[in-house]
């Protein structure tokens, strides 16, 4: 179970690292990482604020009371006839920062622009920033409870894409496989987070919709899924064939494979994400293919299925220990088929550890 009160104190830590003297999230996932409460979210406003001394949530009076009971932080309610201006303006005094001018507030990027003006304008003069310094510079570094979840939904994942190309029959649609992984999940107490199943020509569209096309001899299979569990999703990408592989299929895979191993060998604390990015690419570039990589080499996960940090051609960001990222390079050719691996790495002091089981190899179906 996540100590939150842990969380707190190491936020607190980090806003007198980063110059921070308020923190303020909303209704979204940061929130749930930091204090364990996830409230309903819609146009009523609702807070998180952190200072250096105090933390309490600005909540509608309708939502209060269910959300009191996953957290021992104070509570300033407030009605819909009366609005959440003077609840807001009695935390901030409270807070001691309603008449100091020029603070810098980290705001929830996710937040509705409504509420973040809401309290800009609540402030004398306050300076604003994201939480890439402070709550999502914590989150991305992965806890060892958050691994032992990440790794057991990765095995879970594995058990799914093997049930996927195991259903395969000729005539079935990329939507009878997609129910399959659903149904797989459940049994085993997880929902789906998503499911792309893209056969032949689909698979070269990266973020494919499931659709009615049916399976033929001869096509290539796409199986990129995830499934949620204990608050945490998984995330995996695996290709096969139904019968007898694409002409090029295989020499597409070989390079593919060899990009997420480069990637994989150059994620290391201390890199730049783009160095990680620039490996991958760099494998596919040399082999003719770079034009038909379409995205970048990956995304942060957590919580969210896509958070920080990010693994682009252009990204800064220097990768640390506990990072937790997908590497999933691809190769796309229109209207014949798209390659894509992907694995869920974290970086340990010495390399990443993949968190997946399953081979990468080919799997045949039908």
């Amino acid at each position: 179970m996540a100590n939150h009160a842990a969380r707190l104190d190491a936020l607190r830590a980090r806003m007198k690292a980063s110059n921070t003297d308020i923190v303020a999230v909303g209704p979204s996932s940061h929130m749930l990482w930091l204090s364990g409460v996830s409230p309903h979210g819609d146009e009523r406003p609702v807070m998180q604020i952190v200072t250096a001394d105090k933390a309490a949530f600005l909540m509608p009076k309708l939502n209060a009371d269910a959300a009191r009971k996953d957290t021992d932080l104070p509570f300033y309610p407030w009605a819909d006839d009366e609005g959440a201006t003077g609840a807001l303006d009695r935390l901030l005094s409270d807070f001691g920062v309603k008449d100091r001018a020029g603070l810098t507030v980290a705001l929830d990027e996710t937040m509705r622009a409504d509420f973040a003006l809401l309290l800009l304008g609540a402030l004398r003069e306050p300076r604003h920033a994201f939480t890439g310094e402070t709550v999502g510079w914590l989150r991305a570094r992965k806890d060892e409870e958050e691994y032992r979840i990440l790794k057991a939904n990765a095995l879970l994942n594995d058990e799914a894409a093997l049930a996927a190309f195991a259903s395969l029959k000729e005539g079935m649609t990329e939507l009878d496989v997609a129910e399959v992984v659903k149904n797989f999940y459940r049994s085993r107490g997880a929902v789906a987070e998503f499911t792309i199943v893209g056969f032949g020509e689909n698979g070269a569209y990266p973020h494919h919709h499931c659709s009615d096309r049916r399976l033929k001899q001869g096509d290539s299979v796409l199986v990129d899924i995830g499934g949620r569990n204990n608050g945490y999703p998984s995330d995996m990408t695996r290709m096969g064939y139904f019968g007898s592989r694409p002409e090029g299929f295989d020499e597409i895979h070989a390079i593919v494979d060899r990009a997420v191993k480069a990637a994989i060998a150059a994620a290391k604390p201390g890199v730049r994400a783009r160095d990680v990015d620039a490996a991958a690419r760099g494998v596919i570039t040399d082999a003719g293919y770079g034009e038909f990589f379409l995205h970048r080499t990956g995304h942060g996960l957590g919580i969210d299925i896509h958070e920080g940090p990010y693994i682009t051609a252009t990204s800064d960001v220097i990768l640390e220990e506990g990072n937790v990222f997908s590497i999933e390079p691809g190769i796309y050719l229109k209207d014949r088929f798209g390659v894509r691996l992907e694995e869920i790495v974290i970086l340990r002091k010495d390399g990443a550890e993949v968190l997946s089981g399953l081979s990468r190899d080919l799997v045949r179906g039908g």
